[in-house]
């Protein structure tokens, strides 16, 4: 163990050394300003600006190239203008393009669509000025949001939605958004009444077809636009003293519920009415409760099955507003970046799926909730308190999260964590003590030391965890250390691996050098090796080890990508464990795997994306495949389809050979942004069970919905009886600002 961790060392300690050698921008010192101007009229939004008032409104300074060249003048040039009044804040964004029309690329009207598949524009603000905190609106040419809530760069609700609204118009010379945001949306200081505010301000834009993104004030490009130290200024800003702020969304909801296979204790159908909702009270700028009764999801896109042939739990996200909102403060933890970064092990203390699912996903009734938060630039808290119906499995549950942090110096911050469930026969409790601390522009530490408890059997256990990251445009380098004791047990956390102690150190390079060929296709060469190291922390032996080395990663500057790796692998298997029905016996295999990435132009009308992984398998071999196609020829309209196939190949005990398909079809109808029909269906060969969602959307004004849904979930029991439910539910929801 102490060799190999000593070869890990000098790995990581020989490429952070060559890291050193990179130059990061630093933030400018005199800021780049954009200035607002004030009128006393009210502005009609629909993406038309032909209002004199927008002749009123100053022009901002040019744009600035992040990518393809950083600090290079646009190819595009974009034009933003601010204007405001007692109740919005308005923003004309001209984004320029010779080819019109012709240019703009969007694959569909999904809100928080993924920004690479579309052209995009960006507003941020930092209302505190603490240079931490970011919101951010961002929009396509046909008017669909995005938005966004940002901590530190690090951490992100994204997928809290904001009260706003945006029209968007095309032409031949590129395409406009015009938007309005409340004053009542957005977070500032109180202030003496006539004061003049001054906010940091970024906005950045990607046009898509060349993959160009520029900014109104530089960032480094391995960072993004939400770094908000980066960030320019908004000034001459004279919002209303903020006020009490309370939404209220109450819902209606009828449902016809039919059951399939269960025993005979259980209705074959019948029929419910539900009513409850939603209750948001901004006290203050900093301060916000939230508080819900008789909570439903019937709205929330449903999960996807997943053939897992891992030997850890298969992490699946939140997917309902109310939990999604505030995620960030009460969601730390560490796990695996974006880009693969920073090891696959995931260690975190509160998994807001632990209430009201259980684990197959299913609902389980909330009678009553609330959670109160309060962020300012000097710390941060927040408790959420739960109270989850019994049913005839699990008793009525209690939960509670408490959250803490302390900021202080340039964006470092200390917290503490408890959470606590409890029902009639155990009552679990996990305490943790955090930190993340910002040691320069490219350098970070975030790190965590976490203790459960639990009375029922009286089993304590700890868990913890640090990272270093340090990146930069043309390295990044990580080592994630981490711990997690035999019997640590968060009942309110997830954790994908226990009794553990983990090492997993890391490298990237990316290249865009003289000697990079075929430039006018390629972007960059990013080869990187990423060794994992898990020994059990009750013996102390290698349970684990694998050393992925990808010498093939290439980025086109289309945003298609091609990636080879190869997965020299150890695994010591103190159990038998069985993916998808295979039974594979205890004991030590060695073994490689190779993988395949591929992925054309993710924002073309038609779009495909493979990952093959092949070769060995324990004592037997597997390919896996995972092919994503999808059809847009018009956003209005997308159709993606999903294959993932594995092949056992005389693997486990007995020796078994089979091939086990999951198909997945979704489709996309969209009128508008705000009315939409969307579908997935999914089979899984392995135990011939379907699944699908059908889901009409009508948001008949800003945030109230009229939905319809049709919903089919089959699974089978331990013992292999097939089961089905089916739902039809109406559910509609109406949102009420005070």
């Amino acid at each position: 163990m102490t060799r190999t961790l000593a070869v890990l060392a000098a790995l990581f300690f020989h490429g952070w050394l060559i890291a050193q050698s990179s130059d990061v921008i630093k933030p400018d010192s005199i800021k780049k300003e954009l200035t607002a101007t004030e009128i006393f009229t009210t502005l009609k939004v629909d993406g038309h600006l032909n209002e004199a008032e927008w002749l009123l409104a100053k022009p901002a300074p040019r744009f600035i190239q992040i990518e393809p060249y950083q600090g290079t003048l646009p190819s595009f040039e974009t034009e933003i203008r601010v204007l405001y009044n007692k109740q919005f804040l308005y923003f004309a964004i001209v984004c320029h393009d010779s080819l019109g029309k012709k240019a703009i690329r969007a694959t569909d009207f999904k809100r928080d669509f993924d920004f690479l598949q579309h052209d995009v524009v960006n507003i941020a603000f930092d209302g505190f000025n603490d240079k931490r905190n970011a919101m951010s609106f961002a929009t396509n040419p046909y008017g669909v949001q995005r938005d966004l809530l940002a901590f530190d760069d690090l951490y992100y609700d994204e997928d809290w939605d904001g009260l706003w609204r945006v029209r968007t118009s095309r032409n031949d010379s590129g395409w406009v958004a015009e938007i309005a945001i409340p004053w009542q949306t957005l977070r500032y200081p109180k202030f003496d009444k006539d004061s003049v505010q001054t906010w940091g301000f970024n906005m950045y834009r990607n046009r898509r077809l060349t993959n160009e993104v520029t900014a109104f004030s530089e960032y480094p490009r391995s960072f993004s636009s939400l770094r908000m130290d980066y960030a320019g200024i908004l000034s001459n800003l004279k919002p209303p003293p903020p006020k009490t702020n309370i939404r209220f969304q109450p819902y209606l909801l009828s449902s016809y519920d039919h059951y399939k296979g269960f025993d005979s204790s259980v209705k074959t159908s019948e029929t419910n009415y539900k009513f409850g909702g939603d209750l948001k009270w901004a006290i203050n700028p900093n301060a916000v409760l939230d508080l819900t009764a008789n909570t439903d999801f019937a709205q929330a896109d449903a999960d996807r099955q997943v053939n897992n042939v891992t030997r850890f739990s298969v992490f699946f996200p939140e997917r309902r507003q109310f939990f999604l909102e505030n995620a960030s403060l009460f969601g730390v933890g560490v796990s695996q970046s974006f880009d693969f970064s920073g090891g696959s092990m995931r260690i975190q203390p509160f998994f807001s799926r632990r209430i009201g699912l259980d684990d197959a996903g299913n609902p389980i009734p909330i009678d009553i909730g609330g959670r109160f938060v309060y962020r300012s630039s000097k710390e941060n808290y927040g408790v959420m308190a739960m109270r989850q119906r019994g049913n005839d499995i699990t008793p009525a549950t209690n939960f509670f999260v408490g959250r803490f942090s302390e900021n202080f110096g340039k964006q470092n911050r200390i917290g503490a964590l408890v959470t606590v469930r409890n029902r009639p026969d155990v009552t679990n409790v996990v305490t943790a003590v955090d930190g993340f601390f910002r040691l320069g522009e490219p350098h970070s530490l975030n790190t965590m030391i976490i203790h459960s408890t639990s009375t029922k059997d009286g089993g304590k256990g700890i868990a913890g965890f640090a990272q270093y990251f340090y990146s930069t445009n043309q390295w990044k380098v990580w080592w994630t250390q981490t711990l997690v004791t035999k019997n640590f047990n968060p009942d309110m956390g997830f954790v994908s691996r226990s009794d553990v102690i983990g090492a997993t150190p890391g490298i990237i390079w990316y290249y865009r050098g003289k000697q990079l060929p075929f430039k006018k296709y390629l972007r960059a060469w990013e080869p990187s090796i990423s060794p994992e190291l898990y020994y059990q922390a009750s013996t102390g032996k290698l349970v684990e080890r694998t050393m992925s080395v990808y010498p093939l990663w290439l980025n086109m500057q289309s945003g298609a990508y091609l990636g080879y790796g190869i997965i020299p692998t150890y695994q010591r298997l103190t159990e038998s464990f069985e993916p998808l029905g295979v039974v594979i016996p205890s004991g030590e295999y060695n073994y490689t795997r190779h993988q395949v990435w591929a992925s054309t132009d993710p924002s073309r009308k038609i779009n495909a994306q493979l990952l093959f992984t092949g070769g060995n398998y324990f004592n037997g071999k597997l390919s896996s495949t995972e092919f994503t196609l999808q059809i847009a020829p018009d956003p209005h309209f997308s159709l993606t389809g999903l294959l993932s196939r594995n092949t056992f190949v005389k693997v486990g005990t007995p020796q078994t050979t089979a091939t086990i398909d999951l198909y997945n079809i979704e489709c996309r109808l969209a009128l508008n942004p705000r009315l939409q029909l969307i579908g997935f269906y999914q089979r899984n060969s392995q135990n011939k069970e379907y699944n699908y969602n059908i889901r009409l959307s009508w948001e008949y004004q800003p945030l109230s919905y009229v939905y319809i849904v049709l919903n089919r979930g089959g699974f089978q029991t331990v013992q292999g009886k097939a089961l089905a439910e089916t739902h039809v539910i109406a559910k509609v929801s109406y949102l009420r600002q005070f």
